[in-house]
């Protein structure tokens, strides 16, 4: 049995994927990347999405494609970026419909820790990456391990509200029982795609809208000024 990996009750629901041979592989694959390149995120943060909210406090998720890949982006956190780092395009874009969408005052920082603390899983769909090689860990296991965790979340009783932008993220729709849970969707956030339907698509309202016609209470987006 591996020793407990996930320090919360993620590891009951989760457990059991890493014994299994895929992820065996991808851990033995890993270990060799980080031995021989830069990686990001650093080893203690590839789960820190899933340590930063529990399975108990899932409301909303917003699936990423894979880390940010440029020095001290990284932190485990889809869009998310380390305290002191430029705010990335995407996240520029994010904050730009947050504004027009909820009112949203935009900070000069891209540190998104408060959501998860709301019930915000900020779930990459690859949870590493190559230092500057965008998508370099795709089709190594992650991919399977991430799909687990949506099934896993498809148990819980109260509704969620999954936030898919992008092609990436919406090729995880199939896999959400749509009976139970949400779907907010649209094109991707990036400056290539954001004019072609992301802006002007009210994700965070209709998140809080569907959130409180579930009885549960909305997400507070505001994020502090200053990272705390």
């Amino acid at each position: 049995m591996t020793k407990q990996i996930l320090q919360n009750d993620w590891w009951q629901y989760l457990s059991q994927e890493f014994d299994k041979e895929y992820y065996l592989r991808l851990r033995e694959f890993l270990k060799q990347e980080y031995q021989e390149h830069t990686i990001y995120p650093s080893m203690d943060n590839i789960f820190n999405a899933l340590h930063q909210t529990p399975f108990d406090k899932v409301k909303a998720v917003i699936i990423g494609q894979d880390p940010y890949h440029g020095p001290n982006q990284a932190h485990g956190l889809s869009f998310s970026v380390n305290p002191g780092v430029k705010i990335p395009p995407s996240l520029r874009n994010i904050y730009k419909e947050l504004a027009s969408d909820v009112g949203f005052e935009i900070p000069p920082h891209g540190y998104l820790i408060e959501w998860t603390r709301e019930g915000v899983l900020l779930l990459n769909n690859v949870l590493t990456v190559r230092a500057g090689q965008a998508h370099s860990h795709q089709g190594k296991g992650w991919e399977q391990f991430t799909d687990e965790v949506i099934r896993q979340l498809n148990k819980k009783t109260e509704p969620i509200v999954y936030l898919l932008w992008g092609a990436a993220a919406i090729k995880k729709k199939h896999l959400i029982n749509q009976e139970k849970h949400f779907i907010v969707e649209s094109v991707h956030p990036s400056p290539l795609s954001a004019h072609r339907g992301f802006f002007g698509s009210k994700p965070f309202s209709k998140t809080n809208e569907l959130l409180v016609s579930a009885g549960l209470a909305p997400i507070n987006w505001q994020l502090p000024m200053e990272v705390r």
